[in-house]
């Protein structure tokens, strides 16, 4: 069975765990996890933001960050670049890998059909469609447009090396990427809250989204 490190806040990691588990892994969680790259694939998942330092802009906008977190998981994302390990990026996740390969962010979207994760309130999700580009990993599973959730002020700008668009919102803004050679994955929602036990009628299903996780990691 496919050993699955999750990274990232202890907090929601249960769906996380419970999604990797339907799909057949053997997940693993952990906060701040050993960077010796044991386990087959890594994920990277939800949390705070990052400190605006790593893509050289002042902080005009980021908030809850945590320098200790920042440091270990862009270290464990290189190693598993380095590696050629499958992985999936999830909302952070999506948005620390497109660092991680010299990328950046915006900081604050200004779109209010997408903040959520502000001071002093609860994230919760809006369902908005998002277009995936042609030929993309989400074309062949979802088709070319679908109906997905978001929680998110930040979002992905200037592509990091090697990473292409998969997905926009109506928008314009860059909502999953893929890698031209590595197998990476990343999109902006949470397909946890998609999928198996938290499955909903007004989004796509997330299930295929961690069935390729799982079996690009038991190749």
């Amino acid at each position: 069975m496919p050993r699955i490190l999750i990274s990232g806040s202890r907090e929601g990691c249960d769906n996380y765990i419970n999604a990797v588990r339907a799909a057949g892994g053997e997940p693993f969680g952990s906060n701040l996890p050993p960077g010796d790259g044991s386990y087959e694939p890594l994920r990277r998942t939800r949390g705070d933001q990052m400190d605006p330092a790593y893509f050289n802009q002042p902080n005009t906008a980021s908030h809850g960050i945590d320098l200790e977190r920042d440091e270990v998981e862009l270290a464990l994302a290189r190693l598993y670049l380095s590696l050629g390990k499958p992985i999936l990026g999830i909302c952070r996740g999506h948005q620390l890998l497109n660092v991680a390969l010299g990328g950046d962010l915006r900081q604050d979207i200004g779109d209010p059909l997408h903040l959520f994760h502000t001071r002093g309130e609860l994230p919760q999700d809006r369902v908005h469609p998002v277009h995936a580009a042609p030929g993309s990993f989400l074309e062949v599973l979802y088709g070319p447009v679908f109906p997905v959730n978001s929680s998110h002020h930040q979002v992905v700008e200037r592509l990091g090396e090697g990473l292409r668009a998969a997905a926009w919102s109506e928008s314009g803004l860059v909502e999953a990427l893929e890698h031209e050679s590595l197998p990476v994955r990343t999109v902006q929602w949470h397909p946890e809250r998609m999928s198996y036990g938290l499955r909903r009628p007004d989004t796509v299903d997330g299930a295929p989204i961690f069935q390729w996780l799982v079996a690009a990691a038991g190749k």
